[in-house]
């Protein structure tokens, strides 16, 4: 568990579903920074593989990149902890990861535990749950396929966790997948859900995503929900019980 931050009874979240150019790194990063200026919040979770869109054949991100630095530096400007999502790697293998980036650089904290078909193709499974805390909130990780399998919430809770973030993508014929997932989460668990899904095209033949990034309160509810279109970033002050 990674901790950011000094307890607090609140966190000011949001999820984004930036505009995407895929597999161009320093688009996308321009396109991150613009959405963490204007999210106004402490907590910013973007989709699965946001920093590349849904290439397969992307190269991996390595938090030493520099080209990362933007992302850092709107951190720093608005004391945020954003979770992006980009392909990762070590020598031996390749997975998709999720990257956290704050005034303190980058660092990768979790890796897809649950693959779909097309991704093992190059892909490794992530072995273990993840939570980072911030502010005292513990947060749970996950990347799309991750949220339909109830184990991996159950077992991500078991560490512990008040909010379950996670990066997805679907086509606009399945919006429904994320929100039933989210509310399945959130009523057996007891915690808050923000997920943040990819919209317009983002490669992989997923030509129309469908948006719909939403946050759930711990009874199943969307207290905020955004629209199809790509560049939009919603907000939600979380409380605690």
């Amino acid at each position: 568990m990674r901790a950011l931050g000094e307890p607090t009874p609140t966190l000011a979240v949001a999820v984004a579903q930036p505009l995407t150019v895929l597999s161009d790194l320093d688009a996308n990063v321009h396109e991150h920074v613009a959405a963490i200026e204007d999210a106004g919040a402490r907590l910013v979770v973007f989709p699965e593989m946001s920093l590349m869109g849904y290439d397969m054949a992307a190269p991996i991100v390595h938090p030493e990149d520099p080209r990362l630095a933007p992302l850092v530096a709107a951190c720093d400007r608005t004391d945020a902890v954003a979770l992006v999502g980009a392909p990762v790697g070590t020598p031996a293998a390749d997975f998709i990861g999720v990257l956290v980036v704050w005034r303190g650089g980058v660092a990768e904290v979790y890796r897809k535990m649950y693959l779909g078909s097309a991704e093992s193709v190059r892909f490794t499974a992530g072995q273990k749950p993840a939570v980072v805390e911030v502010d005292g909130w513990r947060i749970g990780l996950a990347v799309c396929k991750d949220t339909g399998v109830p184990a991996h919430a159950a077992a991500t809770a078991e560490s512990g966790m008040d909010v379950y973030a996670a990066g997805v993508l679907e086509h606009a014929d399945d919006a429904h997948v994320q929100p039933e997932r989210a509310r399945r989460v959130t009523r057996e668990h007891g915690v808050w859900a923000a997920i943040a899904s990819f919209a317009g095209s983002t490669g992989g033949g997923f030509t129309e995503a469908c948006g719909g990034s939403a946050i759930f309160d711990p009874e199943g509810a969307a207290v905020a929900t955004a629209g199809v279109s790509p560049g939009e970033t919603i907000r939600h002050l979380l409380t605690k019980p």
